[in-house]
């Protein structure tokens, strides 16, 4: 037997992934104590476990959620679940794969550590990975599957625009852009950016026609906005018809929604894999064609 479990807050995806895989889904239950503890409660006792669990848990706003997978995988171990796979289609802590400075914690292998002792597979969708080229190399033991959001937003994108231009905001985007951009047969580009801390950036545009085209950000994560604000009153100075955005990741941290839409953005579409009013796509038709083969 195997079920689907997920947190509260998270029910609405989950459950669209659970009808994908034709899995029952279950929601376990959290407290908080007063000191800010998490207790944590299974909808089903210790001796009516299913001998494989597929545990669904975004990590945005990593921090607490990370203590609940431990807590939950180590019970599920200690229950009788046989296999434990986690479905994160956001995954904390990958961008920090090198220490820049004497003392700088390396946090992509220790959480990357901490995930391949406590489950048999991790799957997720446009993993932050700079110097890595695979999942596996920061998840070294079981089943490490990352998947892309691109194709999707693809699609919708050539539905929405007509002969869209794509434009990456910055180097680290172009597998994005150029994945997106061979899927529906359209032009891009890719921007240059230099950053001044977390929020200032300088963007160039590539050397590309913008005038008059339908333009197109996109991006696997959009955080504090500042990098697709900026991109976007260039391409709009530049000429351009509209610009809209793409990201599979739609943090969106502070005022960042504002920001973009304030920059002259028409359009904001994500994927599912972080719950947000942007969502446009759905993950749960890849996201359980991945999982298919490894239940047993």
């Amino acid at each position: 037997m195997t079920i689907l479990l997920c947190s509260p807050d998270e029910k609405a995806a989950a459950e669209r992934l659970a009808n994908a895989c034709k899995l029952p889904l279950l929601c376990y239950q959290q407290h908080r104590f007063p000191d800010d503890e998490l207790k944590l409660t299974l909808p089903f006792a210790d001796g009516d476990a299913p001998t494989q669990l597929v545990l669904y848990r975004s990590l945005d706003r990593p921090n607490d959620k990370l203590v609940e997978l431990i807590l939950l995988a180590k019970h599920l171990r200690g229950c009788g679940v046989k296999r434990v796979l986690l479905v994160a289609p956001y995954l904390a802590y990958m961008r920090q794969d090198i220490a820049f400075y004497p003392g700088e914690i390396v946090s992509q292998k220790i959480i990357g550590n901490l995930l391949a002792e406590l489950f048999d597979a991790v799957i997720t969708v446009d993993p932050h990975l700079h110097r890595i080229e695979h999942l596996r190399e920061a998840i070294p033991r079981g089943d490490a599957i990352a998947l892309s959001g691109a194709p999707r937003l693809a699609d919708l994108i050539a539905e929405k625009c007509q002969q869209p231009l794509l434009i990456g905001p910055d180097a680290e985007s172009r597998q994005w852009v150029e994945l997106a951009a061979a899927r529906i047969v359209c032009d891009y580009g890719v921007c240059s950016k230099v950053r001044h801390g977390d929020k200032e950036v300088v963007i160039a545009l590539p050397d590309v026609p913008v005038s008059g085209r339908q333009v197109v950000l996109m991006d696997d994560v959009a955080s504090s906005g500042r990098t697709m604000a900026r991109a976007a009153e260039q391409l709009l100075a530049a000429g351009a018809a509209s610009v809209d955005v793409a990201v599979t990741h739609a943090l969106f941290a502070g005022d960042a929604l504002a920001t973009i839409q304030q920059a002259g953005v028409r359009h904001i579409w994500s994927t599912d894999c972080i719950a947000h009013d942007s969502n446009a796509i759905s993950m749960a038709p890849i996201l359980a064609e991945a999982l298919a083969p490894l239940l047993i």
